[in-house]
């Protein structure tokens, strides 16, 4: 089993991440997104995106998509439960979970792939007012949840989740996307202090 990684990126890192909180050690193979090594035959012939992070197992059987990589650990190693526990406890965590993806972390990555001049030659075209129109989307998303977590210590209940490393990996990339966190989302201030915190963020 070998993992196709991507350094910082958003992706990869989720994945990392998620790997820390389960304990779970997996050889790493980096991949070197700045020089366009995803690009690579090596990675085109596993995922035909050409993105990582990639799981290969050792019969060959190739897993891409992060979340989906995080699921088949989950279920190889279901302890610490990181996609909830029972019916409504992963309905919960996946509402979250998709929430933090859809309404955050891919608004941020507009707004950093089509605003920043690193991204010029990758986002084809980039369209700088489709990445500034995605910053309020971000904020307005980042409101909601400040007023959810004023009821419960973590994004889908009283339990770290993966709902809470996308938010984590959504935040950070705030910076490169040009992106502030307002001062007065002080929930959402004490989440971030306290999800970051933990030694798996530094994966």
């Amino acid at each position: 089993m070998k993992l196709f990684d991507g350094g910082r990126a958003p992706n990869p890192r989720r994945v990392r991440v998620f790997l820390a909180e389960k304990g779970i050690e997996v050889p790493l193979i980096p991949v070197d997104m700045g020089a366009r090594e995803h690009r690579s035959s090596e990675i085109a012939t596993r995922n035909p995106l050409r993105r990582l992070p990639v799981l290969e197992l050792d019969d060959g059987t190739v897993i891409t998509e992060s979340v989906a990589i995080c699921r088949y650990f989950e279920e190889l190693h279901p302890q610490p439960a990181l996609f909830g526990r029972g019916a409504l406890g992963k309905a919960l965590v996946e509402m979250w979970q998709r929430r933090m993806e859809l309404n955050l972390l891919t608004a941020v990555a507009h707004a950093f792939r089509h605003i920043h001049p690193a991204m010029k030659e990758w986002e084809v075209p980039q369209i700088p007012e489709w990445g500034e129109a995605n910053k309020p989307k971000a904020l307005a998303f980042l409101e909601l949840l400040d007023a959810e977590l004023a009821h419960r210590e973590f994004a889908a209940g009283d339990e770290f989740s993966i709902a809470d490393i996308t938010g984590l990996i959504a935040i950070d990339f705030m910076k490169p996307a040009r992106i502030g966190l307002p001062e007065e989302l002080g929930n959402v201030a004490r989440w971030y202090k306290a999800v970051s915190s933990r030694p798996s963020a530094n994966a």
